[in-house]
C-alpha cells in the first residue's frame, strides 16, 4: 500500500507569515535603539567640543555655532544651546555673566535635542524623547 505524501508548503507559507511582521519589529527596534544611542553621544561630543571651546574664548555665537557644526548630522540649531558662566565662589560677590568673563569661573554648555524614532509603530509607543548633555569646565582665558 501506497501512503500519499502530504504537502507541507502550505503550513511553511502561513508560519512565515506569521513571524515575518514580529521579525521585522524587532529588526527595526535595534535599528532606532541604535540611533538613539548615536544621537546622544553626538550630543555628548556636541556638549564638550563647545565647552572647550568657550574655556578660552567666550564669545556664544562661536560656541553655539561650533556645537551644531558637531551635531550637524542631528540638524541642531544653533540658537536652542545655552550657555552659563556661573562663579563657584558664591562667598566672592564677583559675577560671570560680565565681560570680560574672570578666570575660574565655570563656563557650562547645554545642547538638547528631540529624538524621534523612525517606525512608527515604536515612535507611537515611545514617543519623542529629550536628550540633551551637559559639560562644564572652568574658564582658563579671557579676552577683554
Amino acid at each position: 500500500m501506497f501512503r500519499r505524501r502530504h504537502e507541507r508548503r502550505g503550513q511553511t507559507l502561513v508560519e512565515f507569515a506569521l513571524i515575518l511582521p514580529i521579525f521585522l519589529l524587532l529588526l527595526m527596534g535595534i535599528f532606532d535603539f541604535g540611533r538613539a544611542v548615536y544621537a546622544y553621544n553626538t550630543v555628548s561630543n556636541a556638549a564638550r567640543q563647545a565647552v572647550r571651546l568657550a574655556i578660552v574664548d567666550q564669545e556664544p555665537s562661536k560656541i553655539q555655532d561650533l556645537a551644531a557644526k558637531q551635531a550637524a548630522s542631528l540638524g541642531i540649531d544653533p540658537s536652542t544651546v545655552t550657555i552659563k558662566f556661573v562663579n563657584p565662589d558664591l562667598s566672592s560677590g564677583q559675577p560671570c555673566d560680565v565681560v570680560p568673563v574672570l578666570n575660574g569661573c565655570i563656563v557650562e554648555v547645554t545642547v538638547p535635542y528631540t529624538y524621534r524614532a523612525a517606525t512608527p509603530i515604536i515612535g507611537n509607543l515611545i514617543g519623542p524623547i529629550s536628550i540633551s548633555s551637559t559639560s562644564r569646565l572652568p574658564v582658563e582665558r579671557t579676552y577683554p
